[in-house]
């Protein structure tokens, strides 16, 4: 395993984070504690998790695969040996049964962290993320900003002042941003600065050969301001495994259980995929060490989240670790971003 560090800390972390989402709905108990094992096993020890999970989300899953996760801490001992990262959900007029106000007040953020640590059987989570923007701004598959009405008001340094209050009890040691984009980031940041708050470390955002709009304003704002990607969904929902493209059917597949996840579904990013598959086999690699490794090499990323619903999956993901590719096999990727540009938003 490659290791690096979140950014500002002295917190190392494998550059492979294991997704957890799929724990307890599409993945049981046992199956989320053999992957935990397995990734530890192999050097992971950054796992990443969320109070909304398992995906999709439903009243009846809610929580499930943290409790997952907190069963495992509980058998294994091994939560001292674990960088964990969880989230807390953003606003969203189908997520009443979380709690009362889904938003990002004080009272909302100690509610759900103290019901998150419950789950998780731990005393403190390493990295406590935002899951998506309280205000309404694009994202989720919205490629451009749209003009919306909103009654957000800019509460940046009130959400940073409730994260200095539980940094200091000892209940979180770092805060972290997802789905958020460039003025976002900058915002909290300036926050940070000038009134002397915790500083963002992480932005969790998706990041693959078809959705490379970190690139466009928030990569310079990483590398420059040192907040490391965590890029989600660096296969695609499987589509950059090529396991769509052959005809099979996969009836147990995410895209396919769940319909409603079109991300990755469109003409273009099928076109898109096909023309990326050839260089991967023009070049002796997989498609998923052509799709992992484009991901692990980025200059701002700081892992790369994999997702896995069998243990096969897990270890090729796992194992492509090693793969460095050519500059040769990078610009051939960038001809293929410059016909079909970013067809999954």
């Amino acid at each position: 395993m490659k290791y690096t560090t979140l950014p500002n800390t002295d917190i190392k972390v494998s550059t492979i984070c294991l997704g957890t989402m799929t724990f307890g709905q599409q993945n049981t108990e046992a199956d989320g504690h053999a992957q935990m094992d397995y990734a530890l096993e192999k050097g992971v020890n950054f796992f990443d998790t969320a109070e909304m999970y398992s995906v999709p989300a439903r009243q009846e899953t809610y929580g499930s695969t943290e409790k997952i996760i907190g069963t495992w801490f509980k058998k294994s001992g091994n939560r001292e040996k674990i960088v964990l990262a969880s989230k807390i959900a953003g606003p969203n007029p189908n997520f009443t049964y979380m709690r009362e106000k889904a938003d990002f007040s004080p009272a909302s953020i100690k509610y759900a962290l103290e019901n998150s640590l419950k789950r998780l059987q731990t005393d403190y989570i390493d990295l406590y993320q935002m899951h998506w923007p309280e205000r309404k701004t694009n994202t989720f598959g919205q490629r451009a900003f749209k003009v919306q009405d909103d009654a957000w008001e800019d509460n940046f340094r009130a959400v940073l002042e409730t994260f200095d209050i539980l940094i200091k009890e000892g209940k979180i040691k770092h805060i972290g941003v997802s789905n958020e984009n460039a003025w976002g980031m900058m915002r909290f940041l300036e926050e940070s600065k000038y009134q002397n708050l915790p500083r963002i470390k992480t932005i969790q955002n998706p990041y693959n050969l078809l959705n490379r709009l970190f690139e466009v304003g928030s990569a310079e704002v990483a590398l420059h301001e040192n907040v490391g990607l965590l890029a989600y969904s660096p296969l695609a929902f499987g589509v950059l495994t090529g396991k769509f493209l052959t005809g099979e059917k996969h009836p147990n597949a995410r895209i396919n259980l769940f319909p409603q996840y079109t991300r990755y579904s469109s003409e273009q990013s099928t076109k898109a995929a096909r023309l990326y598959q050839e260089i991967a086999h023009k070049h002796g690699l997989t498609f998923t060490e052509l799709a992992m490794g484009f991901v692990l090499q980025q200059p701002f990323l700081t892992s790369a989240i994999i997702g896995a619903t069998t243990m096969e999956q897990l270890k090729e993901n796992i194992g492509t670790i090693d793969i460095v590719l050519s500059k040769e096999i990078l610009a051939e990727i960038d001809k293929v971003q410059a016909i079909i540009p970013d067809p999954a938003p």
